[in-house]
C-alpha cells in the first residue's frame, strides 16, 4: 500500500505554519517544559499531517515524551502514533515500534479507566497485526474491567481486530456472545450485538429471539442495530419475515424517535400488506408533527414523497390525506409547501371535500397571523386550492367564494393568484360563470392594487354576457370611476376648494408677520409669503386615483373592458336608443381619460402607446367594423383558451415524464448483477443499506444511484494530465460535489527506476482552495499509485488547477508539468423552472447583469436556442407554441439553479431578416444573477461556446 492510501481516521484544521527548524523541535521535546512539550507535539502532528516525514523525531518521542503520564500528552500520543509511518519503505515494521508496543501495554493495564478506554479505542484504528499481538491478553482482561466505558471500547476493539485479524482473536464472537449473555449496560450490550450482528448473524438471532419480547425495554443505541439485524436477515432470508416483523411492529412505539423512524423504513422494506403501509405511514406522520427540527421534518416528508413513487403504497396512503394535512401545522414555508404538493398527489374523489374544507380554514387563519412568511404561505394555500379546483370541478363553487376575497388583500402575489384561478375557472366551467361574476362585482370595489383591477376588469369585460351583468359592470366602473368628465370635476374641485380657503379668512384680517431666531442668532421675518402652501391628501374613488397618479395602462384595460361590454350589448338590445346611451357613455369615459392624459393635471402624462390604444377603442365603437368588431368579441377569448390548453398539456407531458414505467418481469428476463446495473431506485427490491452506503461513498449530489454505480458516467470525467511519453504517466478523474472537488489521480511509473519522493503538487485559480497537500509516495519501476487531493469550492465560478509531478531518481531530482484541470461552471449548475411572477421578482433584484453579444454562424433561430440551452445547462421558461412559427425575431427566458442554491436568469433576444435566408442570427443575450462571478461565467461560457462552433465552421 502505498503511503497515499495510508489509513488515517483524524482531520485536524491545521493553521498557516511557519517554516519550522527539526534540531528545534528536538531541543524542545527533550529538555522543555510540560507545556513546552504540548505545543511542540501539536506542532509536529501539525507538520506530520501536511506531508512532512521527520523520521529522526521518532526516538526522541519515545525517550523523553511516552514516559510522561500527563493526560493532555497521552491524549496527543494517540494521535501521533496514529498518523505517524510505522513500516520502513521497504514495509517492514520499525524496530522502535516494539517499546511503543510495551508502552500500549502498560496504558491498557493502568488505574485510570479514561486511558484504558481512549486507548482501547485507538487500537482500533491500528493495521500493524504485530503491534497487536502481543497485546490480546490486556484487551481480553479489559472485558471484565469494571467500569463500563473500558468494557465497551474492549468489545469495539476485538470487534475490529476480528474483521481485520481473524486469527488473532479465532474466538471472538464466543468470547463477545458470553460478554453479551453477561452484561447489564445498554452501551456495551449494543456493541457486543453489533460485532455479533457482523461476524456471527446466527449467534446474533439467537441472542434477538430469546429476548425478543424485552426489545422494547431496551435502550434506543441497542434497538437500532436490532432494527439493522431483522432488516438483513430478512431481505437475505425472506422466509424469516413472519419471525421478526411482530418485533419491528412494537418498535414502531418506541421511546426514541430514531428508532421509530428506522423501523417504519425497515417495515415498508420488508411488507407490502396495507396494514404495514398505514402503519408505517402514520408513524412517519407522528414523526413529523412531533418533532421540532424542521430539518428532520424535511428528510422524513422527502421519505413519504419517495414511498409515494410505489403504486402500491400510493393507494393506501391516500386514505391518510388528512393525516398528511395535519403536518401543516408547522411554520416552516418548506415543511409547509412540501406537505400541500404531497396531499394535492394523494387526493381523490373521496376526502377531496374534507381536505378543501381544512385548508379553507388554514386560509381564514392567514388573517390573523402576521409572520414574515403568511403572504408566501397565502399564496402557497391559494395555488393548492386552484389546483384543488381544477382536478375536481365539483368543489369550485365552494371555493371562488373564499379566493375572492383574496382580492382585496394588501398581498399582490396572493390576489395574482386568485385571479389566475378564477380567469381559468370561468373559462372552463361556464355554469360557474354567474357566481364568478357576482363575487369579483362584490370584490371590486375594495381592491387597492392596480394590477389586480386590472385583471379583474378585463375577466369582467369578458366574460359578462347578459344584459343584466353588463350593466351592473358598467354601474360598477362609474362607482369606481367618480364623476366625468374627469377634468371638469377635478377643476370644480381644485376651485372649490379655492373657494373655501378663501371664506374660512376673515374679510378684515391682516397676515401678522412671525419673528423666528435663526441658527447663527439673528432675527428674521416669516410670513405667509414665505410658507410653501401644504397639498391636502384628498379621497378619491380607486380608478380615478390611479388616473390621477399616472397610470394610464389601466385606463387602456377599461376602454377595452367597456367596448366589449358595450359591443356584447348592441348584439343582445334590440332597442336602438339604450344601444346609443351605453355606447356614448362609454365613450364619453375613454374620451375623459384621454383629455385627463393630456391636462397636466396627473402626476405623470399619459404615453403615446396608452393614447393609441384608447383612440382605437373610440374608433372601434364609432365605425364598428367588422374584423375589429370581431377580435374584441371573440379572439381575447380563443387566445385564453389556447394559452391554458398550452399550459395544460405541458403539465400533463410534465406528469408524464415523472411516471416510472411500470417494472414488469418476464421469466426469461436477463439476471441484473450489481455491479453491472445502473441501480434502479425500487424501494422495495433493493437493499437500501448497501445503495446509501455507495451514495455515501461516491458523495455524489444526485439522488439518482444510476450516477453513483455506473463507471462509464465516471469515465467521461476522466483528464490526461501528462503525456504517454513522459516518464511519469498521470490522469485525474474528477468528481464534483457539493462543496468540494474530488481529484483522484492515476500516477504510473513509466520508467525501470524506482522513483523515490514522488510528489504531486498542486496550485488553484479561482475560488478554490486545496484542503491538503498529497503526500509523497515510492514507486517501484513499473509500478502505480492512486492520490487523492480535495478541492474546497466557495461559489459557482470557473477555476482553474495547475501544477507538476517531482521526484527523486539516483543522483537526480526531475519536474514533469501537468496539464490544467480547468472546472467548469456547468458542473454546478442544473436547469429549474419558476413562474413568471418569480422570474420577474428576481430579474429585479438582482444586481449583476452580463450582456453577451450574439456573435455566430447559425442562420435559424430555433438551432441558435437549442445550442444555448445545451451549453448552459438552462431550462427554457418561454412555453414551445409561443416560439414555434419564423418571424424574423425570438425572445425567451432562461432559468437554471446552482448545486449552492444560487439562482441564474437569461433573457435571449435575437433577430435575422427574413428576406435573407443565409443571414446569421444576431442580437444579444442579457445574464442575471445575486453574484459577479456566477454573471461573468455563464458569459464566458457562452462565448466560449460561440468560438468553438465558429471555429467548426470555418474548418469545415
Amino acid at each position: 500500500m502505498s503511503l497515499s492510501e495510508a489509513p488515517c481516521y483524524t482531520i485536524i484544521n491545521a493553521q498557516e505554519t511557519e517554516p519550522y527548524n527539526e534540531m528545534q523541535l528536538k531541543m524542545d521535546l527533550e529538555k522543555g517544559e510540560l507545556n513546552v512539550k504540548i505545543d511542540t507535539l501539536k506542532r509536529v502532528i501539525q507538520l506530520l499531517l501536511n506531508g512532512e516525514r521527520l523520521p529522526s523525531l521518532l526516538m526522541t518521542i519515545i525517550r523523553f515524551v511516552l514516559p510522561l503520564q500527563n493526560h493532555t500528552i497521552k491524549k496527543l500520543l494517540l494521535i501521533y502514533w496514529e498518523i505517524v509511518p510505522k513500516t520502513s519503505p521497504d514495509g517492514k515494521l520499525l524496530q522502535e515500534m516494539i517499546l511503543v508496543c510495551d508502552a500500549y501495554r502498560k496504558d491498557l493495564q493502568h488505574p485510570n479507566e479514561f486511558l484504558r478506554g481512549s486507548t482501547l479505542r485507538f487500537l482500533c484504528k491500528l493495521k500493524e497485526p504485530e503491534l497487536l499481538e502481543p497485546l490480546m491478553p490486556a484487551i481480553r482482561a479489559c472485558l471484565e474491567h469494571r467500569h463500563s466505558y473500558v468494557r465497551r471500547n474492549a468489545v469495539l476493539a476485538i470487534f475490529t481486530i476480528y474483521k481485520n485479524f481473524e486469527w488473532l482473536v479465532p474466538d471472538g464472537p464466543e468470547l463477545v456472545a458470553n460478554f453479551l449473555d453477561s452484561q447489564q449496560d445498554m452501551s456495551c450490550k449494543r456493541n457486543a450485538f453489533l460485532m455479533l450482528l457482523h461476524a456471527d448473524q446466527e449467534r446474533a438471532l439467537n441472542y434477538l429471539a430469546s429476548c425478543l419480547d424485552q426489545v422494547n425495554n431496551f435502550g434506543d443505541i441497542l434497538q437500532l442495530v436490532i432494527v439493522e439485524l431483522i432488516y438483513k436477515v430478512c431481505h437475505a432470508n425472506p422466509a424469516e419475515r413472519s419471525r421478526f416483523i411482530r418485533c419491528i411492529y412494537n418498535l414502531l412505539n418506541s421511546s426514541s424517535n430514531a428508532v421509530r423512524y428506522e423501523a417504519a423504513g425497515t417495515l415498508v422494506t420488508l411488507s407490502t400488506a396495507p396494514t404495514a403501509i398505514k402503519a408505517a405511514v402514520s408513524c412517519y406522520i407522528e414523526l413529523i408533527i412531533k418533532e421540532s427540527d424542521n430539518n428532520v421534518k424535511l428528510i422524513v416528508l422527502d421519505r413519504l414523497i419517495a414511498l409515494k413513487e410505489n403504486e402500491n403504497m400510493e393507494r393506501v396512503m391516500q386514505e391518510l390525506v388528512m393525516d398528511i394535512l395535519r403536518v401543516l401545522s408547522a411554520t416552516d414555508i418548506e415543511v409547509r409547501r412540501k406537505t400541500l404538493t404531497l396531499a394535492m398527489d394523494l387526493v381523490s374523489s373521496r376526502n377531496i371535500e374534507e381536505m378543501v374544507l381544512v385548508l379553507k380554514k388554514e386560509v381564514s387563519k392567514t388573517h390573523n397571523i402576521e409572520h414574515e412568511d403568511t403572504g408566501k404561505y397565502r399564496q402557497l394555500l391559494v395555488r393548492t386550492l386552484h389546483s384543488c379546483c381544477i382536478k375536481f370541478p365539483d368543489v369550485a363553487a365552494t371555493v371562488i367564494p373564499v379566493l375572492v376575497e383574496f382580492l382585496s388583500d394588501s398581498n399582490e402575489l396572493a390576489a395574482a393568484d386568485v385571479l389566475i384561478f378564477v380567469r381559468e375557472a370561468i373559462q372552463k366551467f361556464p355554469h360557474l360563470q354567474p357566481l364568478v361574476i357576482e363575487k369579483l362585482l362584490e370584490a371590486f370595489p375594495a381592491i387597492k392594487s392596480s394590477k389586480i383591477q386590472r385583471a379583474t376588469l378585463w375577466i369582467l369585460g369578458e366574460y359578462a354576457t347578459t344584459v343584466k351583468d353588463i350593466l351592473d359592470v358598467i354601474t360598477s366602473i362609474n362607482q369606481t370611476l367618480g364623476e366625468v368628465p374627469i377634468v371638469e370635476a377635478e377643476q370644480r374641485r381644485l376651485a372649490g376648494e379655492g373657494n373655501e380657503n378663501d371664506e374660512n379668512k376673515a374679510p378684515n384680517s391682516v397676515a401678522v408677520p412671525n419673528n423666528k431666531v435663526t441658527s447663527d442668532g439673528t432675527y428674521a421675518t416669516q410670513s405667509a409669503f414665505s410658507v410653501a402652501p401644504v397639498s391636502k391628501k384628498v379621497e378619491r374613488p380607486p380608478l380615478r386615483q390611479y388616473l390621477m397618479d399616472g397610470d394610464f395602462f389601466i385606463g387602456t384595460t377599461l376602454a377595452a373592458t367597456l367596448t366589449k361590454l358595450v359591443l356584447r350589448f348592441i348584439e343582445l338590445e334590440s332597442n336602438e336608443k339604450k344601444q346609443n346611451r351605453l355606447c356614448s357613455s362609454a365613450m364619453l369615459i375613454m374620451s375623459s381619460i384621454l383629455h385627463l392624459g393630456k391636462s397636466g393635471l396627473p402626476t405623470k402624462a399619459i404615453t403615446n402607446d396608452d393614447m393609441d390604444r384608447i383612440f382605437l377603442c373610440l374608433k372601434t365603437l364609432s365605425l364598428r367594423t367588422p374584423e375589429i368588431v370581431e377580435i374584441f368579441r371573440k379572439s381575447c377569448r380563443n387566445a385564453l383558451a389556447n394559452m391554458l390548453s398550452a399550459q395544460n398539456e405541458e403539465e400533463q407531458q410534465t406528469q408524464k415524464d415523472k411516471q416510472k414505467v411500470a417494472a414488469k418481469i418476464q421469466p426469461d428476463d436477463p439476471i441484473a448483477f450489481t455491479q453491472l446495473s445502473s441501480g434502479k431506485n425500487d424501494q422495495l427490491g433493493e437493499n437500501v443499506f448497501e445503495s446509501s452506503l455507495n451514495q455515501a461513498l461516491a458523495g455524489t449530489k444526485s439522488t439518482a444511484l444510476s450516477d453513483v454505480a455506473s463507471p462509464n458516467n465516471k469515465l467521461n470525467k476522466v483528464t490526461q494530465l501528462t503525456g504517454f511519453s513522459d516518464p511519469v504517466y498521470a490522469e485525474a478523474y474528477v468528481h464534483v460535489n457539493q462543496y468540494d472537488i474530488v481529484l483522484d489521480v492515476l500516477i504510473v511509473n513509466q520508467t525501470s527506476d524506482t522513483l523515490q519522493n514522488c510528489t504531486l503538487e498542486l496550485a488553484t485559480v479561482g475560488d478554490l482552495k486545496l484542503v491538503e497537500r498529497p503526500h509523497p509516495v515510492v514507486l517501484a519501476p513499473h509500478d502505480f499509485c492512486n492520490i487523492k487531493a480535495n478541492v474546497k469550492v466557495s461559489s459557482t465560478e470557473n477555476g482553474i488547477i495547475f501544477g507538476n509531478i517531482v521526484y527523486d531518481t539516483t543522483g537526480s531530482s526531475n519536474v514533469v508539468v501537468l496539464n490544467t484541470i480547468h472546472i467548469d461552471i456547468m458542473d454546478y449548475i442544473l436547469p429549474a423552472s419558476c413562474t413568471d411572477t418569480e422570474f420577474r421578482t428576481m430579474w429585479v433584484e438582482f444586481e449583476w447583469e452580463n450582456k453577451v453579444s450574439v456573435n455566430t454562424t447559425l442562420t435559424d433561430l430555433h438551432e441558435y436556442l437549442k445550442m444555448l440551452l445545451k451549453s448552459t445547462n438552462m431550462k427554457c421558461l418561454t412555453p414551445e407554441k409561443a416560439l414555434s412559427g419564423q418571424c424574423g425575431f425570438m425572445a425567451a427566458n432562461m432559468y437554471a439553479r446552482s448545486i449552492f442554491g444560487e439562482d441564474a436568469l437569461a433573457n435571449l433576444s435575437i433577430e435575422k431578416p427574413l428576406d435573407r435566408p443565409d443571414a446569421p442570427v444576431t442580437g444579444h443575450i442579457r445574464i442575471r444573477a445575486k453574484s459577479q462571478g456566477m454573471a461573468l461565467s455563464l458569459g464566458d461560457k457562452i462565448n466560449h461556446t460561440q468560438k468553438c462552433l465558429q471555429e467548426k465552421s470555418a474548418a469545415a
